[in-house]
């Protein structure tokens, strides 16, 4: 299927590895300039080379979206590499070590900064633009702890159940401008970060290094979902793109779930 991306602009942030990473090389594959975003120029530099290795076009930019002057850099350096933005992918943020017994008050300011203040920066500087051009479109990364959280992540999860609000109440701004808004929600997925996860459970359970038996008990336990399964960042990706493309033009201010099933919910 022809998404009609091909001559359209995006600025991924956090795209150096994982889910990040996937999105920044699926949205090249179908044409997309891509802005890859991050702190480590070598891991940037990578996935820039990796998608013009496979005959796209990329760039990088790097800065601390945690920063005011920093953000607004990295918006004005992305807007440049290919002569505007059209698609935001807000993906940078973190997890943080925030149980309730463990984090502070300025852990949790932290972590929101991180994964909330980032958007609203550079959504704040590419939105102008987007409303010349009559044409955008703003993808927050979520997580299935938006609407189930996780006592051990409750800082992570508040943060994202705040980007998932904020998608809803930017459509509302951004009615008849031709930019939609919405929210990609992944759940278990196979990324470094599930992997950290398993190693911590396997130790914990007695299980060594065997991060295959980790993960199965994960799966038979506490994170069981009807496909049973991990979700891989190429789908996540596809999912993404679908979203950013013209052909998505009616699905905005959703909060589009990719967990298997693993929220129990209509909604």
């Amino acid at each position: 299927m022809d998404l009609q991306l091909h001559d359209k602009r995006a600025l991924v942030t956090g795209s150096t590895s994982g889910i990040g990473r996937a999105i920044a090389l699926g949205l090249a594959r179908e044409g997309v300039a891509v802005v890859v975003h991050g702190r480590d120029a070598e891991r940037a530099q990578a996935t820039a080379e990796a998608i013009i290795a496979a005959g796209g076009r990329a760039a990088v930019v790097l800065g601390d979206l945690t920063d005011d002057a920093a953000a607004a850099a990295v918006a004005e350096e992305a807007a440049g590499a290919f002569g505007g933005v059209d698609i935001l992918v807000n993906n940078a943020g973190g997890l943080g070590a925030d149980g309730w017994s463990e984090a502070s008050a300025e852990d949790w300011i932290s972590l929101y900064n991180g994964n909330v203040g980032s958007a609203v920066r550079l959504i704040r500087a590419l939105t102008p633009s987007m409303k010349a051009n009559a044409w955008g479109r703003i993808i927050q990364i979520g997580s299935a702890a938006n609407p189930n959280p996780i006592p051990a992540r409750a800082a992570y999860s508040a943060a994202k159940a705040a980007l998932a609000n904020l998608t809803v109440s930017l459509t509302k701004e951004l009615a008849a401008t031709g930019i939609t808004v919405n929210t990609v929600s992944p759940g278990p997925s196979r990324t470094d970060g599930f992997r950290d996860l398993a190693a911590g459970f396997a130790a914990h359970h007695s299980l060594g290094d065997d991060l295959e038996a980790a993960t199965r008990r994960l799966l038979d336990g506490p994170l069981a979902s009807p496909s049973d399964r991990l979700a891989e960042p190429e789908e996540i990706a596809a999912l993404v793109a679908l979203v950013a493309s013209p052909l998505g033009a009616s699905v905005n201010g959703a909060n589009l779930r990719i967990d298997g099933g693993l929220i129990p919910t209509v909604n």
